[in-house]
C-alpha cells in the first residue's frame, strides 16, 4: 500500500529528464569554456615557440649615453625601448629609438649628438663673417655695420662748419678739437677751413645742435626691419646700443638676441618639488606632479615605475576586476604657445599582439576638443593635435588601447597625457 504523498512514476521520470537536460547544458557550457581556454593556450604556445630559447634573465647589453645627450629607459629585457635626446645646439645622428630584440641585440644604430653648425643658415648679414660656437654663433661685421648679426648700420654723421679764419700762405692748416659732449664724445677735425664732426657708433648729430651727439634708439629704429626684430622677447635701449631681455625662466643666449629655457628640474636648488613628486620642466618654469595609481572597485594596482601602474592578478570570479585597465601610464610634455597643427603629439602601440584586434580611443580630459586619435599602422595609434593652443594652458587627454580576441576583451591599456603650454611662442 502506497502513501498518497509519494510521487507517481510519471513525476519521477519528468524530474529525471529535467536533471538530464540541466546536466547536458552544464556539460556544453563547460566544453565551450575548455575550447576557449585551449585556443588561448595555443596562441600563447605559438607566441612562445616563435621566440628563440634563451636564459630566463637574459638582457640586452647596456647602451652608452651619447656625449652632449641623454638616454631615456633603463629596462634591458626584450621588447623594451631606449630613447635618445640631444642637448640644445646638437642634432641626433643615428637611431632616436632602439628596441631590445628577442635575439638580445638592439635594433637601429648607436646615435651620436653632433654640434649644429649655426653658420650654415648664413645668419651674419651685410658681409659679416660667421664663427660657429657651441649652441650659438658670433659675427665679425664688415666696416659700417654692427649688431649681433651685423644688421645695424654704424651711423657716422658729419656736419660742415664754415671757417672764417685765414689760411696761412694757402697751406693746408689742420687741427682737431672736441666739441660739446652730450651722451657720447664727439670729435671734429678742421681741414682747409672746413670742420668735420663725427659721432661714436650708436649716436647721431643732434638736429638742434650740430655739436651734440644724441643716442640712437635701436629698439624703435630696427623693431621690424628687414633682418627681423633685434630681440626675440624685449629690447632695452642703452647709451650707444641696446640689450635684449628675457622673461622669468629664460636666459639670454650667447648671440645676445634669443632666449633659452632654464631647466629648473636639473638641480634641486632650482625647484621645490618633494621626493614624492616628479619635477617636469616647462618652457619658462616647472611643474611638480604626483603620480598616484587608480582606485577601482575589486581591482588593485602596483606602481612598477615612477610613471606606470600595473593591475595585480584578479580573482577568478571578479568580472569588474578583469574589465579594469591592465595598466595606467602617465606622460608629461611641454610645448610652446600656438604650436602649429595638425601635429602628432604621442604614439601608443603594442609590442606583441595576442589577440586579433587592437582598438584605440580618446576617453576624455581637459582640452579634448584640440585632439583626435588616428591609426598609423595595425599596432599603433596616434594622438593628433588638431588646432593651435594659446598659452598659458594645461591640457589632459586619456588614450586607450583595447586588445580583443574574437570580440572578447583580452586587455585594456590607458595612457594619461598632460601637456603644459607655455605663455610664449619660444
Amino acid at each position: 500500500v502506497f502513501s498518497q504523498d509519494c510521487p507517481s512514476k510519471q513525476d519521477l521520470q519528468n524530474s529525471i529528464q529535467q536533471a538530464h537536460k540541466l546536466l547536458s547544458a552544464q556539460e556544453a557550457s563547460y566544453l565551450q569554456s575548455l575550447r576557449t581556454l585551449r585556443k588561448k593556450l595555443n596562441l600563447l604556445h605559438d607566441s612562445v615557440a616563435r621566440r628563440p630559447a634563451k636564459a630566463q634573465n637574459s638582457t640586452c647589453p647596456d647602451l652608452d649615453t651619447p656625449v652632449n645627450g641623454k638616454k631615456l629607459g633603463k629596462i634591458l629585457f626584450p621588447g623594451h625601448e631606449v630613447h635618445f635626446l640631444c642637448d640644445e645646439g646638437f642634432e641626433l645622428v643615428g637611431s632616436e629609438t632602439r628596441q631590445c630584440k628577442d635575439s638580445l641585440g638592439w635594433s637601429g644604430q648607436q646615435p651620436v649628438c653632433r654640434d649644429i653648425d649655426e653658420c650654415l643658415s648664413s645668419p651674419c648679414a651685410n658681409g659679416g663673417t660667421c664663427t660657429d660656437e657651441v649652441n650659438g654663433f658670433s659675427c665679425v661685421c664688415a666696416k659700417g655695420w654692427a649688431g649681433p648679426t651685423c644688421q645695424s648700420p654704424t651711423p657716422t654723421f658729419f656736419v660742415t662748419i664754415a671757417n672764417t679764419s685765414s689760411v696761412s700762405s694757402g697751406a693746408a692748416a689742420a687741427s682737431s678739437f672736441p666739441l660739446t659732449r652730450a651722451s657720447s664724445a664727439s670729435r671734429c677735425s678742421q681741414v682747409q677751413g672746413t670742420t668735420h664732426c663725427s659721432c661714436e657708433p650708436g649716436f647721431t648729430i643732434s638736429g638742434h645742435d650740430s655739436s651734440v651727439c644724441t643716442d640712437i634708439d635701436e629698439c624703435k629704429l630696427f623693431h621690424d626691419g628687414p633682418a627681423g626684430r633685434l630681440c626675440l622677447h624685449a629690447c632695452v635701449n642703452t647709451a650707444g646700443g641696446y640689450r635684449c631681455s628675457c622673461p622669468a625662466g629664460y636666459s639670454v643666449t650667447p648671440d645676445g638676441r634669443n632666449c633659452k629655457d632654464i631647466d629648473e628640474c636639473s638641480s634641486s636648488r632650482q625647484n621645490n618639488c618633494t621626493r614624492e613628486q616628479l619635477c617636469i620642466n616647462t618652457y619658462g618654469g616647472f611643474q611638480c606632479v604626483r603620480v598616484e595609481c587608480p582606485q577601482i572597485r575589486n581591482a588593485t594596482y602596483a606602481k612598477t615605475s615612477p610613471v606606470r601602474c600595473e593591475r595585480n592578478p584578479c580573482p577568478v570570479d571578479s568580472r569588474t576586476c578583469s574589465q579594469a585597465p591592465n595598466s595606467v601610464s602617465f606622460h608629461y610634455m611641454s610645448v610652446v604657445s600656438k604650436l602649429s597643427a595638425p601635429r602628432v603629439m604621442f604614439r601608443m602601440s603594442a609590442v606583441r599582439m595576442i589577440g586579433d584586434t587592437l582598438r584605440f580611443a580618446l576617453l576624455g580630459g581637459r582640452g579634448r576638443r584640440h585632439f583626435t586619435v588616428q591609426r598609423s599602422d595595425r599596432q599603433t595609434g596616434e594622438l593628433l593635435l588638431t588646432s593651435p593652443v594659446q598659452g598659458p594652458a594645461t591640457l589632459d587627454a586619456e588614450l586607450e588601447m583595447t586588445e580583443l580576441e574574437r570580440r572578447e576583451l583580452l586587455g585594456r591599456y590607458i595612457t594619461k597625457i598632460t601637456i603644459f603650454v607655455s605663455p610664449y611662442e619660444f
